[in-house]
């Protein structure tokens, strides 16, 4: 099948998407983070809910965030009186997820020269996810306490839409799932109502092409490991 310009497009903004490390400082305009989130807001939800609640910082709202966190996860004591306020991954893991996340984290490890020994490598490298990886923009996704399962599922399609429509731009991300455990530190710093919780926080600008880190790429099931054809 001959594929349609509207068609490459497509794909090339969503298989294009890779969660980028290390950013470059330049700056991203208000009207293309404006853009983006205009656009993902057209993603579906139930009884059109629109669970969405988005904080973007840049400048100094972000520095300041960045230099809480980091100080609290860089102190033993201090990280350990923060945990996630839901969870985000099993509490019990089975295969094959196990070797997934095992071999996306010490595939990216090996690309930076960290080895199993270097703990204090590996929490450094954890920590960059509390400076947003460096890029100009962090966004802090939250949801009201009242909504369920299904909001939840609805705020995936979002994140995704402002992924792609991110790549569209030339633009690039990280979901970061890591900004949950400091919630706690995110609801006073950005004044959360006491409704809201955090889901989880997000990298936006342009990806720094000299950082090794931005090289990894990661394996994708394919169709016969998930999809059965009924007929």
């Amino acid at each position: 099948m001959i594929s349609t310009p509207q068609q490459q497009a497509v794909d090339a903004a969503i298989t294009s998407r890779r969660s980028i490390r290390a950013f470059l400082p330049t700056p991203v305009a208000r009207d293309d983070i404006e853009g983006i989130l205009e656009v993902a807001a057209r993603a579906p939800s139930g009884t059109n809910t629109q669970p969405w609640n988005v904080y973007v910082l840049m400048g100094a709202a972000r520095q300041r965030l960045s230099a809480r966190i980091l100080a609290a996860h860089q102190d033993p004591a201090q990280a350990r009186q923060h945990s996630e306020e839901y969870a985000y991954y099993p509490r019990e893991w089975a295969s094959p997820f196990i070797e997934r996340r095992r071999k996306v984290g010490w595939d990216l490890y090996a690309l930076l020269g960290l080895t199993r020994e270097d703990k204090a490598g590996m929490a450094a490298q954890h920590g960059r996810n509390y400076q947003f990886f460096d890029a100009p923009v962090g966004f802090i996704f939250t949801i009201e306490r009242v909504m369920e399962q299904g909001s939840w599922l609805d705020y995936g399609m979002f994140l995704q839409n402002i992924m792609v429509a991110a790549r569209g731009r030339g633009l690039d991300t990280c979901p970061q799932a890591a900004f949950t455990q400091y919630h706690k530190l995110i609801a006073e710093e950005l004044a959360l109502p006491a409704g809201e919780m955090v889901v989880c926080g997000m990298a936006l600008g342009y990806a720094d092409p000299g950082k090794i880190e931005n090289t990894l790429s990661t394996e994708r099931e394919p169709l016969p490991g998930f999809v059965q054809f009924l007929a």
